[in-house]
């Protein structure tokens, strides 16, 4: 079950679920706790250096 928290607030911010919300879905009274459930995965990065991107490349 533990391993099922990790992969929830994983999958909640890789669909863009501000990260103040997972805090609140997972019942963490701090940002801290629900910080070391989370994890960057290539989706996550991908996709900020995507948006990071745009305003530096596009016209």
């Amino acid at each position: 079950m533990h391993y099922a928290w990790h992969t929830a607030a994983t999958l909640l911010l890789e669909q863009g679920v501000d990260m103040r919300v997972v805090r609140v879905i997972l019942g963490h009274s701090q940002l801290t706790t629900t910080k070391r459930y989370t994890h960057v995965t290539e989706n996550l990065a991908g996709d900020a250096v995507a948006r990071m991107g745009r305003p530096l490349w596009d016209n």
